[in-house]
């Protein structure tokens, strides 16, 4: 069997068990267990698969949801670093929250196998994690809006006002003088229960989603701790930023 028929045939039995152990894959394979650590270490590299304990998770392609298939592929390894940026500020053991954001998915990819406890209104975050046995999942009740995947709604806002975290990573649409924005007046309002849930409120955003507005205000730029951005973002937002008093790390695309 080809190296590459053969890893594409090894990811697809993890992503179907979401967890496989290393006997598991020899025995499915048929190949020794130094080949099949070297797959590991390929789809590890590419973020395909993530090495835990006993074996190894899925945390593969994106969900198939309309808000994740209309992105635009020069922007991705923009988003790649503010969530590698993002996932360096959570600590093991820690609580946080995720919204349902693509730059969110991927601080939730790069959190695979690590001891961590995530609440989420976010079906592709939740189920990117269901299956992970380091992390402790709680996830948010209510409406789900199919273009996203995202739970949202009064039930939603009622479970957050229950739940405290550590940290909350928000996604936004747009970003100007005014604050942040998303195009959801639904999901505004359960952001806004994330942030009262939190001790600090952290949000990922990419260059590309400065000086625009989108249909619901979320907060004032001052409102939140920090916000993680990527190299491409100039430098007279870079000023507004830091004088409304918001920590800003900038994350080094590489690409």
């Amino acid at each position: 069997m080809r190296t590459e028929q053969r890893r594409k045939q090894l990811l697809e039995f993890v992503r179907l068990r979401r967890f496989a152990s290393l006997p598991e894959l020899v025995q499915e394979l048929g190949v020794s267990e130094s080949t099949i650590r070297r797959d590991l270490d390929y789809l590890e590299e590419v973020g395909s698969a993530r090495r835990t304990h006993g074996g190894v998770l899925y945390a593969g392609d994106l969900p198939k949801f309309p808000h994740f298939e209309m992105r635009q592929p020069a922007d991705w390894p923009k988003k790649r670093a503010i969530a590698q940026r993002t996932a360096e500020l959570i600590a093991d053991g820690e609580s946080i929250l995720l919204d349902g954001g693509s730059t969110t998915y991927e601080v939730a990819r790069l959190l695979v196998g690590r001891p961590i406890h995530v609440v989420t209104n976010s079906l592709p975050v939740a189920n990117l994690l269901a299956a992970d046995a380091r992390a402790d999942l709680v996830m948010i009740g209510g409406n789900v809006c199919p273009r996203t995947g995202v739970v949202l709604g009064p039930y939603a806002d009622k479970m957050l006002a229950s739940i405290r975290v550590r940290k909350a990573i928000l996604s936004v649409a747009a970003i100007n003088e005014e604050g942040f924005f998303n195009n959801n007046l639904l999901l505004v309002e359960t952001e806004r229960a994330m942030m009262h849930a939190a001790t600090e409120v952290i949000v990922v955003a990419d260059s590309t989603k400065f000086g625009h507005q989108s249909l619901a205000h979320l907060c004032p730029l001052g409102e939140v701790d920090c916000l993680v951005v990527d190299d491409q973002v100039d430098p007279q937002w870079r000023d507004k930023v830091l004088a409304a008093g918001v920590k800003l790390l900038v994350a080094q695309n590489s690409v």
